[in-house]
């Protein structure tokens, strides 16, 4: 039987055994304002889209992937477009 690895390193107890801070280290820590972690990379959208799972007409969907990038998108312009036409959105 194999046994289960431990998920991290051992613990070290010498402050001497501390690993070396380079500028690596520091390029990579967290950084922080005030106690709130600034995230990064890309901001979060203040309104997030929902994945859904559709089912369309043959027809339909290959005219709608053969206009082209952002297929997508127009789908959900379209629709939002008709909602407002029925009054609902």
């Amino acid at each position: 039987m194999t046994a289960k690895k431990p998920s991290t390193t051992a613990t070290w107890t010498d402050p001497d055994d501390a690993p070396e801070l380079t500028e690596a280290f520091f390029k990579n820590a967290d950084q922080y304002v005030g106690t709130q972690l600034k995230t990064r990379g890309r901001p979060k959208a203040s309104v997030t889209k929902e994945p859904v799972k559709i089912r369309l007409d043959a027809d339909v969907l290959a005219a709608l992937r053969a206009s082209g990038e952002g297929w997508q998108t127009r789908i959900n312009d379209t629709l939002r477009a008709s909602l407002k036409l029925a009054g609902r959105v």
